[in-house]
């Protein structure tokens, strides 16, 4: 074991992306981080980001009308005092980038603002189109070159380490043994949960790991019906589903359809610059009209009314990997679909990024700080992982213990002879690939009442196979084991242990997406009911889920009302 398991840390932050590593360093010096990270280190869906941060530091633009943008957008969802909290600290946090040296591009000696649907100024800061892979870059960087900083790569979090509501730590799957490790608080940063949908532009490793992982600790979560769906993807058989940035559309491409018709503005008078979840659902509906198989069949974003030299360079990225595919942007449309893309709703926090969990907090995709409401504004997020992950700079106002010293090797216990294992991959393989299928037809950008209710009967039906699996039963009973010992799996196939759980934790989202979606008998951001179309003012409200509990907050006091479908 090359993991110092005697050792206890005051903060176990699990996740490397843009949330986890940022809050490294704003978690003062003197305290003793962990970093986890299922992958490499520079590997996360922050790093896939191409649009920008948004931050209002142009003359023209201000604080009160970005706040006035996000509240619009999240159609009567948002929580003010966090918007204001993000807002107002945004400018701070771009510094703070600056200074570490994330290069953003630049009009002479003044940062470069581009515009992004549904904002009323051009407030968002870019680094060409791959922003996320050079804010990411940067900030390993700097928490590498921290002392205080110990990162573990390679190493997946199974489950919370909970002892009477309070988070002691987390069990971890680490070169075929299970371990725990104790912490004085635990930061979830791990992320959305994109790839419960067939059809996203979230990297693999987004199987919302921290959601289930808190709903399974006790930790109330919030508003899970809301998933964002970008409007373009790269729709192209054999291609991933690359997201073509909504920059893309800012800069002025056009959508269109096979007749080269702008069809956007048949569904809202902002066509193309609509926010998301009108383009998505624009999209959708024109295919459902105008094509006799709307489910494989796209649409065209076509940059040819953007000066050349613009998009050589703004979109260097989406050049090469559409000529990859045999798209000359020059020359030809790109052809594009809408995908999953982020998730609104996640572990319910406040603006100190506290959990309702004791010792447990949250950062980024993975927590609902109240910023997004229904439907997040564009290059919103990375600005919350920055601003929120900041938050934690609290945590050095607080007396650390050294724990119970339980964490470490102590003695050894195996899992041997688990029966017919290769068996049982092939049926986690066969729920691995048909859940997101299902999720997808049911729970996809249009959602009615029997669909969902259908699927939640078939995913119960899965989640009680899986856990009545030899290897579940086994798994589980190691996970339920009293902590301190280490548990070795002697199984050539331990690796796909990893397999096993993301499974698990992609079986436990769906299920909670759709009783959540269910639950909503209206339309609203990014949650379309065809069998409730209208927004209704009665359903103001978030939805929390606390254990098997579903219930609505009071009404949100929101400033701006959302409009209505």
């Amino acid at each position: 074991m090359q993991i110092p398991l005697s050792n206890w840390f005051d903060v176990l932050i699990i996740g490397g992306g843009a949330a986890g590593l940022y809050s490294a360093l704003c978690i003062p010096e003197s305290l003793r981080v962990g970093l986890i990270t299922k992958d490499t280190l520079s590997l996360s869906a922050s790093d896939w980001a191409q649009g920008g941060i948004a931050a209002a530091i142009s003359p023209d633009d201000s604080p009160k009308l970005h706040i006035e943008d996000t509240l619009k957008a999240g159609a009567g969802l948002c929580e003010r005092e966090a918007v204001q909290l993000l807002v107002e600290n945004a400018a701070q946090c771009v510094r703070s980038l600056v200074e570490m040296g994330v290069a953003f591009d630049r009009h002479g000696k003044d940062l470069a603002l581009t515009l992004e649907a549904a904002h009323s100024r051009r407030r968002v800061l870019h680094a060409a189109d791959t922003t996320g892979r050079a804010m990411v870059s940067t900030l390993q960087e700097q928490v590498l070159r921290r002392a205080n900083v110990q990162v573990f790569s390679q190493a997946f979090v199974l489950d919370l380490w909970m002892d009477d509501r309070h988070c002691r730590g987390v069990s971890l799957l680490y070169e075929g043994s299970i371990v725990w490790l104790e912490a004085g608080a635990v930061v979830l940063a791990t992320g959305g949960g994109g790839q419960v949908f067939a059809q996203t532009t979230n990297p693999a490793l987004s199987t919302g790991d921290g959601v289930a992982m808190a709903w399974r600790g006790g930790a109330q979560l919030r508003d899970l019906e809301f998933f964002q769906f970008h409007p373009t993807a790269l729709t192209k058989p054999g291609a991933p589903r690359f997201l073509i940035s909504e920059a893309v559309r800012g800069e002025g491409a056009h959508l269109i359809d096979e007749r080269g018709d702008r069809f956007a503005f048949e569904y809202h008078p902002a066509g193309e610059l609509a926010p998301r979840d009108v383009v998505s659902r624009a999209i959708f509906n024109h295919l459902q009209r105008t094509t006799p198989d709307p489910a494989s069949t796209h649409v065209w974003l076509d940059l040819r009314p953007i000066p050349p030299d613009t998009i050589r360079r703004r979109f260097p990225n989406i050049i090469q990997v559409c000529q990859t595919w045999g798209i000359d942007v020059f020359q030809e449309p790109i052809p594009v679909a809408p995908a999953a893309h982020y998730w609104m709703g996640g572990i319910t926090t406040d603006t100190l990024s506290r959990t309702t969990v004791s010792g447990l907090y949250a950062v980024g995709e993975t927590a609902s700080t109240g910023v997004h409401g229904a439907n997040r504004l564009a290059s919103n997020s990375l600005l919350e992982c920055l601003v929120f992950g900041a938050q934690l700079k609290h945590l050095g106002d607080r007396e650390w213990g050294m724990g119970s010293g339980e964490s470490g090797v102590g003695s050894r216990e195996q899992i041997q002879n688990l029966e017919d294992w290769q068996e049982q991959l092939v049926q986690i393989d066969y729920w691995r690939n048909e859940l997101p299928r299902l999720m997808w037809q049911s729970a996809g950008i249009c959602r009615e009442q029997q669909t969902l209710e259908t699927a939640i009967t078939q995913v119960e039906r899965w989640r009680d196979e899986f856990a009545a699996l030899p290897l579940s039963r086994s798994l589980l009973d190691a996970l339920g084991t009293s902590p301190g010992r280490s548990i070795q799996i002697e199984h050539p196939e331990a690796a796909q242990l990893r397999v096993w759980s993301e499974t698990r934790n992609l079986l436990d989202i769906a299920y909670l997406i759709l009783k959540s979606a269910a639950l909503r008998t209206e339309s609203r951001g990014g949650h379309y009911r065809s069998d409730f179309p209208q927004t209704d003012p009665a359903w103001q409200v978030h939805t929390l889920i606390e254990a098997n509990t579903w219930y609505t907050s009071a009404v949100v006091n929101a400033d701006t009302m959302p409009e209505s479908h």
